[in-house]
């Protein structure tokens, strides 16, 4: 519907607003008369009409006439083009023009195509909102004064559009995965649809070693769904799920997509961390995961994809191997990182460290900015748990 009415009015923000109405619209048309038989082209079709309503009142109908001598089409042919198969990869692809930056590509198909609110997005790029909101304008904006064309990309040109479509499903995925707000831990329709994508892509692209990396990592890392939270929707950390309830199917599947890429000698940030979630998932126990390999594969992670969040999950896995103090100065090396200001994964890890080191006093301060700082609810009730057992244990010390 978006792309269909943004080839009519040339404008994003427009057309956003068309589609709305048409829901609004349905709201009350199918109330009276029932659902149409095609609901899309129904929905489609009121929102190009009430385009050419506002091309018409903005006096520049004949200067768009060009854009609106089509012929007539099905809500499934709107992309003219079968290079990519799946509707809502197609407008994945076309969003992620080569000319907008790559933070306004992903931003934007994330926020459009996607239906991420914007705080999240924010959240995944750790940025204000205010910062984020502002990026989407501006990607609009450009696509409207460039005018670049709402069209589905040639076969060639895909490979060019490719990291930019597999950091939208990785994102979307992780958006899903652990929901930046709300009561839920997950958002399983986000996890699923992102699985639908991958797995589209992969269709689409077989021989790509990334593609098939992303879709091991989601694979791998969604099989442990069922056991992230208990009876009563409590947090489990990665130590205390039930191992034997993950499933094993999507595991297999995983690690066999994850070795096909690095059979391929070209490695990248997918493969590598579908390599990481392979090892914590074949582990027998947490203890038991060979966390020096962990370590080595995060030291080449942090090679083809310098990231503070990188550096701050190898932390996590360097305690394991050196113990919570050589992580605590790594950590505490992250802190002065402006990038992961307001993050708060980086106060858990922290309270975490020092809770194993007997520091339950400063481990009370780090769980309390952690818990303050994170707005998912089962994740600040994990932290709040945490809080009141170091504020036991520091009572109990004497600290």
């Amino acid at each position: 519907m978006l792309a269909a009415t943004t080839r009519v009015t040339g404008d994003l923000d427009v057309a956003e607003e068309c589609v709305q109405d048409a829901y609004i619209a349905a709201l009350t048309a199918w109330a009276r008369d029932g659902i149409p038989r095609k609901p899309g082209a129904w929905l489609t079709a009121t929102a190009k009409r009430k385009a050419l309503d506002i091309l018409r009142r903005e006096r520049v109908f004949r200067s768009k006439m060009p854009l609106l001598v089509e012929p007539a089409e099905d809500v499934t042919d709107h992309f003219g083009s079968d290079a990519v198969p799946d509707d809502r990869l197609r407008l994945i692809f076309t969003c992620c023009h080569p000319t907008l930056t790559r933070e306004a590509q992903v931003a934007l198909t994330l926020r459009l195509v996607c239906g991420v609110a914007t705080p999240d997005i924010a959240r995944s790029f750790l940025v204000s909102e205010t910062t984020m909101a502002a990026r989407v304008t501006r990607a609009k904006k450009k696509i409207s004064a460039a005018r670049i064309p709402y069209r589905v990309p040639d076969v060639a040109e895909l490979p060019q559009r490719l990291d930019a479509v597999l950091t939208v499903i990785h994102l979307l995925y992780t958006t899903g995965h652990t929901a930046p707000s709300g009561a839920d831990l997950v958002r399983a329709d986000l996890v699923d649809r992102s699985l639908h994508l991958a797995r589209m892509l992969l269709a689409l692209m077989p021989d790509e070693p990334e593609v098939r990396g992303l879709l091991a990592l989601l694979l791998l890392t969604d099989a442990r769904r069922a056991t992230r939270t208990d009876a009563e929707g409590r947090l489990l950390v990665l130590e205390d799920q039930d191992r034997s309830a993950w499933d094993r199917a999507a595991i297999g599947e995983g690690r066999r997509l994850s070795i096909d890429a690095f059979r391929t000698g070209r490695v990248g940030r997918y493969a590598l961390q579908a390599a990481i979630a392979s090892l914590h998932a074949n582990a027998e126990t947490y203890a038991a995961t060979d966390w020096r390999q962990v370590v080595r594969l995060y030291d080449e992670l942090s090679r083809v994809w310098p990231s503070p969040v990188v550096a701050l999950n190898r932390a996590v896995a360097v305690s394991m191997v050196d113990g919570p103090r050589a992580a605590l100065d790594e950590v505490e090396a992250l802190e002065r990182d402006d990038r992961l200001a307001g993050y708060h994964y980086l106060a858990a890890v922290r309270a975490d460290l020092l809770r194993r080191l007997g520091r339950h006093r400063e481990a009370v301060t780090a769980y309390r900015t952690a818990r303050d700082l994170a707005d998912n609810e089962p994740e600040r009730a994990f932290l709040a748990a945490r809080l009141t057992e170091s504020s036991a244990a520091a009572e109990a010390a004497g600290d």
